[in-house]
């Protein structure tokens, strides 16, 4: 077993903030996408949105993927010296919930997508289809795919809070372990 790195890798802060990014964008679009499908009956700038909303779902999901390895690869360094134990379970579990949700997440919806037949990506290309076209079963999956993304981002609000907990009241080095 290697030693844990003394810090987070350039690798793993890029894609720390670009999966960021990627979620920031992709939660509030996937909501008002369905939202603007519904009283607009599904119009050409909702299509857009819809395609723009799957194909950058899944370069998220194999962004995570990537991210994934990464960690495995380099480690990770050891928790702050200053943490209490229950402050390292909560993030450690914090942490593999987010990473579960970043993989099922995406998952779900590609899965609903191709249950639905609807795997139109940017650039004229189609997302694999892995279901063969079956409505109900589409439906339920775009639902799933929905209560996931409120529950990533219940959790990326818990995480950025304990995040400003420690950059602003604690003071401890935890925030600046991910800045550039």
């Amino acid at each position: 077993m290697m030693p844990a790195p003394l810090a987070y890798s350039g690798t793993q802060k890029a894609l720390h903030w670009l999966v960021a990014g990627m979620v920031f964008i992709l939660i509030p679009v996937g909501f008002y996408m369905v939202w603007r499908g519904e009283v607009t009956d599904f119009d050409a700038t909702t299509n857009q949105l819809y395609t723009a909303h799957k194909t950058f779902g899944f370069v998220l999901l194999w962004l995570v993927i990537l991210r994934i390895a990464v960690r495995w690869k380099t480690g990770v360094p050891a928790p702050v010296s200053t943490l209490s134990r229950i402050q390292v379970i909560v993030s450690e579990a914090v942490h593999k919930l987010l990473y579960g949700l970043l993989i099922v997440t995406p998952l779900l919806g590609w899965l609903g997508v191709s249950a639905y037949g609807a795997r139109g990506a940017f650039f004229g290309l189609s997302l694999p289809e892995i279901l063969p076209k079956n409505d109900a079963l589409a439906t339920q999956l775009l639902t799933l795919h929905g209560y996931a993304a409120l529950a990533m981002l219940i959790l990326v609000a818990a995480h950025i809070g304990a995040a400003l907990m420690h950059l602003v009241i604690f003071k401890d080095g935890v925030f600046r372990r991910m800045m550039g």
